[in-house]
């Protein structure tokens, strides 16, 4: 919030107006209202205020590098002193209008409050509304590009085309526009009521040499007083005479610097002469401007080309260290896969030869079990039947039974030989061929007709 001291400070340096008391009456009959109160008062003095510099003696203009006189006056200029960077505070209307191109934020209510905005400011929606249905601050936020181009479009029609190419964007924008062309900006106050105007926008001004001097090395900017932003310029400006040309240029610390002053008629010869004179002086900055510029913008890319390449390392060196971790984990995968396959394989083993080994074990047991049940083998006689067992290997066994054993006890002699890997086999006799499977294996070796003697072959099934 802008206090009553900041209030009362902004208006003297809007309206000049230099009595305290007056101003604070002033601010008091419209409530404190900065934007009402300078509303009013530029709505019904510009016009006289203008007169009163024109038809008046000249005030001393604050920091002015050229008091120049009017032509035929008789009044001798004074002889300018060397160029020297000579810096103008401008109203803080035109300090936060910058704070304001800076920041995009600080600054903006005392800039709509002095009716000072950036022609971009408008263009994103900040201008005035239609039907005067908007704020009093909307309005006066538009009006520095509107008066502009109001301003543009007057000049052109009353002296023509050939004429330097004012912008139509507010004093700001125009600033900061010659910063970025790296140009000084060409002001000029148009007194529509004084009787040297004419004369010199026509001759002067719009000479074919001076339009196309301006038009090629500055940027430029023009404003009636008649409206408030090129009112509220011509104080800041101390503008004593018309008509009135500067030339300016950015400086620190919230500051213009004011290279040249013109007040009053000039020939085309002259204005041409103090145009380049300070064109000249101030080349020196205006070209190290650049080079400064030219610096960052080159340390600017070699940053972001080092930085891209840094980055490109980057991605690279992570890129490589990515598939160096996919590439270990992958080893470390297939080697898991490859110990656990070893683990499985070898617990199989471990597991088939202990089978193995029970099975083998169990068989035995068998063998052992089966040798036993037969018994003592039987001495030769009427009722003991001799058998021979023939094997798939070739081999021969060969003993006596009991006439009255059963065919089972020719199958448990064959098991526990332990000749046979299966178990699954049947004795087969050739002639005739008989094959004694389960279903005669109850039969005794009298009833199968094996008695007294019987040969048999092993056949796997």
């Amino acid at each position: 919030m802008v206090d009553v001291a900041d209030k009362l400070a902004y208006f003297q340096a809007i309206t000049g107006l230099e009595d305290p008391d007056l101003c604070t009456e002033i601010l008091q009959a419209h409530g404190w209202d900065l934007e009402l109160a300078i509303s009013s008062f530029t709505s019904s003095n510009p016009t006289s205020s203008s007169t009163g510099n024109s038809d008046s003696e000249p005030r001393q203009p604050l920091l002015r590098t050229e008091s120049a006189s009017g032509s035929g006056s008789g009044v001798v200029a004074a002889p300018p002193p060397g160029l020297a960077w000579k810096l103008v505070t401008l109203p803080i209307s035109v300090i936060s209008g910058s704070l304001g191109l800076i920041s995009g934020a600080v600054g903006l209510g005392l800039w709509a409050a002095g009716g000072v905005l950036s022609y971009s400011l408008g263009m994103i929606g900040l201008g005035s509304g239609r039907g005067g249905e908007s704020s009093a601050r909307l309005v006066s936020v538009s009006a520095a590009a509107s008066e502009a181009m109001d301003f543009v479009a007057t000049f052109e029609r009353e002296y023509g085309t050939r004429r330097p190419n004012f912008v139509g964007e507010g004093f700001m924008d125009a600033l900061q526009r010659s910063r970025n062309a790296f140009k000084l900006l060409f002001v000029y106050l148009h007194s529509p009521d004084h009787p040297d105007s004419p004369v010199f926008c026509e001759r002067t001004l719009c000479s074919e040499a001076v339009a196309a001097f301006v038009n090629e090395n500055f940027i430029s900017w023009g404003g009636s007083i008649r409206a408030s932003e090129g009112f509220k310029m011509s104080n800041s400006l101390k503008a004593s005479r018309f008509p009135f040309c500067a030339v300016v240029m950015p400086a620190t610390n919230q500051r213009i610097a004011l290279l040249q002053q013109v007040e009053g008629p000039k020939s085309p010869e002259e204005l041409l002469t103090m145009l380049q004179r300070v064109l000249e002086e101030s080349a020196p900055v205006l070209v190290a401007a650049r080079l400064d510029a030219e610096e960052r913008r080159n340390n600017m890319r070699l940053r972001e080309e080092q930085d891209a390449a840094y980055r490109a390392a980057l991605e690279a060196d992570q890129a490589r260290e990515r598939q160096r971790r996919e590439e270990q984990e992958r080893l470390e995968r297939e080697a898991a896969e490859a110990e656990r396959k070893r683990k499985e394989e070898e617990e199989a083993r471990e597991r088939a030869a202990r089978e193995a080994a029970e099975k083998e074990a169990a068989r035995a047991r068998m063998r052992e079990e089966k040798a036993l049940s037969l018994g003592e083998e039987p001495e030769k006689g009427p009722n003991v039947t001799q058998v021979l067992v023939r094997f798939p290997t070739g081999e021969r066994k060969e003993r006596r039974f009991h006439s009255t054993a059963t065919i089972q006890s020719l199958y448990d002699y064959v098991d526990s030989l332990g000749c046979l890997e299966v178990e699954d086999y049947n004795l087969v006799s050739n002639f005739p061929r008989v094959a004694y499977g389960p279903e005669k294996r109850s039969l005794t070796l009298k009833e199968a007709g094996l008695h007294p003697q019987a040969s048999l072959f092993v056949e796997l099934n």
